[in-house]
């Protein structure tokens, strides 16, 4: 049986800003652009979010419900040197890690560097040298497969620590609201409490051809990780030919101002994500998803390579004016970039289908 742990930073990028500002401990932060800007909110402090803010959200609107948040612009470089300074803690631990973004990674502890038999050991090591070299908190689940670790890292946050064993696994993915399965974003949420699936106990009942005829290939996925099965390995590296960001809107919207905002963010984190990984690339492509589900791919070779974020978003913006069909309303944005370089081997970029429900920032 495999030993999984799942590291989830708490407020990222907010944690950060009030580390390197300690006069903003306790209060409602906002990390993202101006609320007199087309900005959105990156990400928020805990204290923000109790007002109903959260990350994707525009700054304006996030200062509409608290009108005392404090917006900080993103500090891009001490989140990178940061992130790296945690990446290092990780493989003092074991070899074998996948990031998923800045802020989140899969490790599989099965065998390890310290010789240790027990993955909650090793979870509260990892997150007691955060806490002590970053002065960060982390949240982190541990189980034995990575959809459970991923889940358990979710449940105490901030700075939890939650252990799913096989023998609990069932009790809490069968009380767990279906919001809250990794893979399930609000629209697909929506849709499953439509036909009266509210928890896992009830999306359990569906068959699997019952689940593949409502959700289609993510009905497989949901079918399985409900029962606790989940066989994906951690994936250490391999060279990708593509890496993208997309976000499916929780209401269909054919606000300009409001696309381009998201665009943006998705630029800033395809940015992100490109940087620590070291991948620039040279194929820009747009997709757009509109309300009658038809979907639109637009790509443009760019003059050079690159991984900066105003660049993508530019070329991302231009794309999205040029080609939007202003009859129908959107229900999902993506920006991805191809023909991709790296400096030196790369993580796996691992998309699934299920996940593009939640794959916003």
């Amino acid at each position: 049986m495999r030993k999984i742990i799942h590291v989830d930073m708490d407020a990222y990028f907010a944690a950060i800003e009030i580390r390197e500002n300690p006069s903003l401990k306790g209060k409602p932060v906002v990390v993202g652009g101006s609320p007199q800007s087309r900005g959105v909110v990156s990400t928020c402090s805990y204290e923000a979010r109790k007002y109903g803010i959260h990350s994707g959200m525009a700054s304006y609107q996030a200062w509409q419900l608290c009108k005392q948040a404090i917006f900080v612009h993103s500090s891009f470089q001490v989140y990178k040197d940061t992130t790296e300074q945690i990446r290092e803690i990780f493989y003092r631990y074991t070899d074998k890690v996948e990031f998923m973004s800045l802020d989140e990674a899969y490790l599989d502890v099965t065998e390890n560097k310290i010789h240790e038999d027990n993955p909650e050991t090793i979870a509260c090591r990892i997150k007691a040298d955060i806490l002590l070299e970053t002065k960060l908190t982390a949240s982190a689940g541990v189980s034995y497969n990575k959809f459970l670790a991923k889940i358990g890292s979710d449940l105490q946050k901030p700075d939890g620590l939650v252990v799913i064993p096989p023998e609990k696994a069932e009790e809490i993915l069968f009380n767990l609201p279906i919001e809250k399965f990794h893979g399930i974003g609000k629209v697909t949420a929506g849709r499953m409490k439509n036909i009266g699936i509210y928890n896992g106990k009830d999306l359990y009942q569906l068959s699997l051809p019952d689940m593949v005829r409502r959700f289609g290939k993510a009905g497989v996925f949901y079918y399985y990780v409900v029962r606790g099965i989940d066989e994906r390995e951690v994936i250490t590296s391999s060279e990708p030919k593509s890496i993208s960001n997309e976000t499916t809107f929780a209401e269909d919207s054919d606000n300009l101002e409001e696309l381009c905002a998201v665009m943006k963010r998705l630029a800033t984190k395809l940015s992100f994500r490109m940087q620590s990984k070291q991948i620039t690339g040279q194929v820009l492509t747009i997709k757009v998803k509109y309300d009658n589900f038809d979907i639109t791919c637009k790509s443009l070779a760019l003059p050079y390579l690159t991984n900066d974020n105003e660049e993508i978003y530019h070329y991302a913006e231009q794309l999205l004016i040029n080609n939007l069909n202003a009859k129908r309303k959107v229900r999902l944005l993506g920006v991805g970039l191809n023909k991709l370089k790296t400096k030196q081997t790369s993580q796996q970029i691992e998309l699934w289908e299920s996940q593009h429900d939640i794959q916003g920032i």
